[in-house]
């Protein structure tokens, strides 16, 4: 897929502009999919909610994949690139300095549930012009509000530098299905096994083994994103049968794909006036 890639202008995005009198302001974007948002940052943090569609987010600490409905939270000065795949109806909530305080200190994927969701919608209706003490600028501050008391969801895949440990991440990104276990890594990398479990501990915060099922859990999603069915996905991803997939899926996002990816579909049907 030939990927087209974006710049941002800091002398015009709304991202740049720094105005505690305006504590909210947005941009409401469709885009066709197949590019990239090359690396850049905002003085203001940056809510990134896809009404549509799944973008990754990727900054010098992970990747995080955004799912359809849900959003990404990225703290001000944060490089950053974004992926798009396939199309998404997006809208950005850009969170003024003095209140992005707040808000968490490192990015991460949100849970959006319905009220959040209608305040976004109503903050893209009305734009940016607004003036102080009046109620669409409170409004806006019920949006800053609210997202202090919205659960996370563990979208996070961490990366890392030490160079035995890239070997691994640089392979399995490549290829999530592959099924060798640590102690073949370690033959692999010049390492003992004992040693590179360690390794995933320290650096990764996370087990070889746990690692692994984030990195397919990302990959799982991004496929089903882009329309690929749960047998599909289930055998490329490496899994011996599609309620294995499914299993491993709930487990760790407490509902199975095939609801979750409905649920944005009804989102995108209700939403096809925006």
């Amino acid at each position: 897929m030939n990927i087209e890639k974006r710049t941002v202008d800091p002398t015009t995005h709304v991202g740049h502009v720094v105005d505690p009198s305006r504590p909210v302001l947005i941009l409401s974007e469709e885009r066709q999919g197949a590019e990239q948002v090359s690396r850049h940052y905002h003085l203001r943090g940056q809510l990134l909610f896809g009404i549509r569609g799944v973008m990754k987010l990727t900054t010098e600490s992970g990747t995080w994949l955004v799912p359809p409905a849900q959003a990404a939270w990225i703290p001000p000065g944060i490089p950053h690139e974004v992926e798009m795949t396939q199309p998404v109806s997006l809208r950005s909530i850009y969170i003024d300095p003095e209140y992005a305080e707040k808000l968490p200190s490192n990015c991460c994927v949100l849970r959006v549930d319905i009220l959040l969701r209608e305040l976004i919608i109503e903050a893209a209706s009305i734009g940016n012009d607004y003036r102080p003490e009046t109620p669409e600028a409170r409004l806006m501050m019920v949006i800053v509000d609210r997202l202090q008391r919205i659960e996370r969801f563990p979208f996070h895949l961490p990366f890392a530098t030490e160079p035995r440990l890239r070997r691994i991440i640089d392979a399995l990104v490549a290829d999530p299905a592959d099924t060798s276990t640590l102690s073949e890594w370690a033959n692999r990398v010049g390492a003992s096994e004992r040693t590179l479990g360690r390794l995933f501990i320290r650096h990764l915060g996370l087990s070889f083994g746990r690692w692994r099922r984030r990195l397919r859990l990302l990959a799982a999603m991004d496929r089903l994103g882009s329309g690929a069915s749960v047998t599909e996905v289930a055998f490329e991803l490496g899994y011996g049968s599609p309620s294995a997939f499914i299993a491993m899926f709930r487990q760790n996002l407490g509902e199975s794909p095939t609801r979750l990816f409905s649920t944005s579909g009804k989102e995108r049907s209700d939403n096809a006036g925006l």
